[in-house]
């Protein structure tokens, strides 16, 4: 099975696309008040952006409880990791090479990336999968959205379909490792012709691959929305929770293959690991949306929204100096005692907050859409002391900085029909972001005030005939630093990145099969890469490299080739690559660093190559049996290219096995049995690196995060 799976992706790779419709209709098969709600984010058919659309059908059959990435897995480009090894509590994805950091994902058109890291934590909000009726994966730049720059591609999440029939389901999963999910869904369906109430519950637990890499998550969602034929009122409240033990150290090379779920988070404690060494925060995202049609012609959107987050990670800190957290030395029975054993609280509490306005107006053969968005971010850092060996110390707060960031941006983007089936298009962005941080934990005498201003314009030029769609697009993007590269002197503060995407595209259907293909080239500017370069100040940090492309190719298609059998399959292949590139190297025989130039190395974490592949088979009436496979080529933990520092080619194939009941008490019961890593493979999506020379020799100590071998997840999934 395992060679027929790969025989099969790299054939359908010339056979290659999506088997749905892209077409922006299909996606809200309701009201056109729905379709405002997003169409400052999301493109449609016509709209020369390389895209992939996954309806609700499609995520209900994956959604087992994992994080939204392993949803995403199949999506052309995508590599995602576990820090847990099984897909739940913290998880990570890349798109074309690049980091969530570099991802812009919003949800219902609000922004989502944390505004100072700009990376994503979908751990934050916990089963947000059962609540989603479609998203749309742009790749590359794609289309002007709200909040962070696209620098690898844009992910949109979307809630608000209206759902005209009442309906109520329970949905529950169990699997390896003690997992186990409980989701609870009801939604009232249209009443009184005008009103709508849907809602979600969820819990989610597993005690994780790797020691001790427990996650403990809850989860709501409530929307309650008003209905007339030319307004809509939406109010959406969504809640998580996550308690997740800490696994972000990864696993040393030394001991990958003898212990490879070895977990060194807590282990500063004398004896046994510290119990609560926990990353424990909550997230509530509160969302107005109005909608209103003033005319056949023309419509207009008004959203409102408030982020709310607050938590904090727990750590035992064993021998630190008191003098390191502004407190004197204690004096116990005539000795003088500078350092302690200690529990720190390392806090985040935030707001952010903001309003998005856009006019969509559509007569004949012009579309114009116009908008403005303002968010602006207000957080305070600020760590205490739980408990202390020596001085009886609690609640001692030992920092306390706060930050702000305000973004403010004006787009419009302008469809226009010219005839013979092809359309041209123009999206114009002006982006203005202003930092203010006041300090840092290690270095609070560092005080940030920079603006940025931004222009960033796309066009293209898209033919849609039947079953035919052909496009090309080129578009320019910029994108700030964050919040950690500011953590250096004024003479080492680093500059705004700029990528300049070329996409050329072609999708074509037929009765059976279809294919497509995309090609690429991301060409940056100042593109912020680690070097291992120690700043002013004494951190590492990113700095600027001048020039580094992507130039790839992505194919895709599906396969119809019975009633009972469907293949899917994609294939992206990539050059990755840094023009010049200087590596330093701490020397601690002789101090400072040392230094090495490289010429046109790859750049960290991109793959030359990503392919995966669905075997589906119908041997029953409503039963299904599935075959998912990944392959993902070298990757290499820094930017040298040095095999020494990577992570091996991997192959993985899961299965998953369904069948639906339909009963006359029950709408329908539905069971699914998923069996990940079937081949029970030994592999690492994800590490890092650190290199010094100690001794006259280099050390290279290399961490990764392996994934869980053999593993099980079923669910009963009943809809009333």
């Amino acid at each position: 099975m395992k060679t027929f799976s790969l025989l099969l992706i790299f054939a359908l790779a010339t056979v290659p696309a999506s088997a749905q419709d892209t077409s922006f209709s299909k996606l809200n098969d309701t009201l056109l008040l729905e379709i405002i709600e997003v169409m400052g984010s999301r493109a449609v058919k016509t709209t020369p952006v390389t895209q992939t659309n996954i309806d609700q059908a499609q995520l209900e059959k994956s959604n087992l409880g994992q994080d939204l990435p392993f949803v995403l897995n199949q999506v052309p480009g995508v590599v995602i990791n576990s820090d847990a090894g099984n897909g739940f509590g913290y998880t990570g994805i890349r798109l074309r090479g690049s980091d969530a950091s570099r991802i812009n994902v919003t949800l219902n058109g609000i922004p989502y990336n944390d505004a100072e890291s700009q990376g994503t934590f979908f751990v934050d909000l916990p089963d947000v999968t059962s609540s989603l009726n479609s998203i749309q994966v742009q790749r590359g730049v794609g289309t002007s959205s709200n909040g962070a720059g696209a620098f690898g591609g844009s992910i949109n999440l979307s809630t608000n379909t209206v759902i005209k029939e009442r309906y109520a389901a329970l949905n529950n999963s169990i699997g390896s490792f003690n997992t186990i999910k409980n989701t609870i869904k009801l939604g009232t369906g249209l009443v009184a012709k005008h009103f709508t109430f849907d809602g979600r519950v969820s819990g989610v637990k597993s005690d994780g691959f790797i020691d001790r890499a427990s996650s403990n998550l809850q989860s709501f969602y409530v929307s309650a929305a008003y209905l007339s034929p030319k307004s809509s009122l939406r109010f959406n409240i969504l809640n998580g929770k996550e308690k997740t033990y800490q696994a972000w150290y990864g696993v040393s090379e030394s001991l990958l293959a003898k212990d490879r779920t070895n977990n060194p988070a807590g282990t500063e404690k004398p004896g046994n690991p510290y119990d609560n060494e926990t990353d424990n925060y909550t997230q509530t995202h509160y969302q107005f949306f109005f909608n209103h049609q003033l005319s056949h012609t023309f419509q207009f959107n008004t959203t409102l929204f408030l982020t709310r987050g607050k938590g904090y990670y727990e750590q035992y800190k064993a021998g630190r100096d008191f003098s390191d957290y502004g407190l004197r030395p204690v004096v116990e029975n005539g000795d003088t005692i500078t350092t302690t054993d200690l529990v720190r609280r390392l806090w985040l509490d935030n707001y952010f907050y903001g309003a998005l306005l856009s006019g969509n107006y559509r007569k004949a053969n012009t579309q114009l859409t116009i908008g403005v968005g303002y968010t602006k971010y207000d957080g305070r850092h600020f760590g205490t002391i739980k408990w202390s060996q020596y001085g009886n110390i609690r609640d001692f707060t030992f920092y306390d900085l706060p930050a702000n960031k305000s973004d403010f941006n004006a787009y419009a983007k302008l469809t226009q029909n010219l005839g013979n089936n092809f359309s041209a298009f123009l999206d114009l962005q002006g982006r203005f972001v202003q930092y203010q941080i006041n300090g840092f934990r290690d270095h609070p005498e560092i005080v940030v005030d920079k603006i940025y201003n931004f222009f960033n314009p796309k066009v293209g030029i898209s033919y849609n005939k039947e079953k035919l769609r052909a496009y090309a697009s080129y578009a320019i993007a910029s994108k700030e630093p964050n919040r950690d590269d500011f953590e250096a002197s004024e003479n080492d503060l680093p500059s705004p990145e700029k990528l300049y995407d070329l996409e050329i595209g072609v999708e074509q259907g037929f009765d059976r099969w279809t294919f497509g293909g995309t090609f690429y080239y991301m060409n940056y500017r100042n593109q912020l890469l680690t070097t291992g370069k120690i700043n002013d100040v004494g951190a590492y940090t990113r700095i600027n490299t001048p020039r580094s492309y992507r130039l790839g190719a992505e194919l895709q298609g599906r396969l119809k080739a019975s009633d009972w059998i469907t293949v899917e399959a994609n294939l992206a292949l990539s050059q990755n690559k840094i023009k010049t590139f200087s590596e330093y190297i701490d020397d601690y025989d002789n101090g400072g660093q040392i230094i090495n130039n490289f010429a046109k190395t790859t750049i960290a974490f991109s793959p030359s190559t990503v392919a995966g592949g669905t075997l589906s088979f119908i041997p029953l009436k409503n039963g299904e049996i599935t075959f998912l496979s990944k392959y993902v080529s070298r990757q290499f933990l820094d930017n040298t290219s040095n095999t020494s520092r990577s992570l091996n080619p991997y192959f993985v194939e899961d299965a998953r096995f369904s069948y639906t009941l339909f009963k006359k008490f029950f709408k329908e019961i539905n069971f699914i049995l998923q069996v990940n890593n079937i081949f029970n493979k030994k592999y690492e999506p994800n590490g890092y690196t650190y290199n010094y020379f100690y001794g006259g020799a280099l050390t290279v100590e290399n961490y990764y995060f392996p994934m869980a071998g053999t593993n099980v997840l079923a669910a009963i999934n009943i809809k009333l």
